[in-house]
């Protein structure tokens, strides 16, 4: 487990989605040892060993009571959530490759050298499963060196849902 070394705080801020209904506010903020605490000190004391496996599925299941269009609204998803910035870096016919970056990540990756982002590619797998309507996964490397996480997402047009 790690522990906060820093007193520094970081924010989220969350940005306005247009959609039809209007959020609850235009900027929210979650200290970041907060989330931090959540995300890398509780939830792996809870789930133990089977943690990255269980977050996958998490992340699956929130895309199903999520879900979204587009693979644009899949970045604003990760912009609301204070998740990291999405970026798509390439696309072909059965793969595509994504990266997540942003101080949020950077910090996590710097402090903590066992934190997940299961829970994300989860999302992703299941979000393009969905779009794509055949069955997707999603496969994640972590750039602790460039604070970034790459994560490909793979289906099989053939494997129809």
């Amino acid at each position: 487990m790690s522990n906060v070394h820093t007193e520094e705080e970081q924010t989220i801020t969350e940005q306005k989605e247009h959609t039809d209904t209007p959020p609850i506010s235009d900027s929210m903020s979650v200290p970041y040892f907060g989330y931090q605490l959540i995300r890398d000190v509780l939830l792996p004391d809870l789930l133990g060993k089977d943690t990255e496996q269980i977050l996958y599925w998490a992340g699956k299941n929130i895309a199903r009571k999520h879900p979204v269009e587009t693979p644009e609204e899949i970045v604003m998803f990760f912009i609301r959530t204070g998740w990291g910035a999405l970026s798509l870096l390439k696309q072909d016919k059965n793969e595509m490759e994504l990266e997540i970056s942003g101080p949020m990540v950077q910090k996590r990756l710097k402090e903590n050298k066992g934190c997940s982002f299961h829970l994300e590619a989860g999302f992703i797998a299941q979000q393009i499963q969905q779009q794509n309507q055949c069955v997707a996964e999603a496969y994640l490397t972590l750039k602790e060196r460039a604070h970034k996480v790459m994560i490909t997402v793979k289906w099989d047009k053939k494997d129809k849902l």
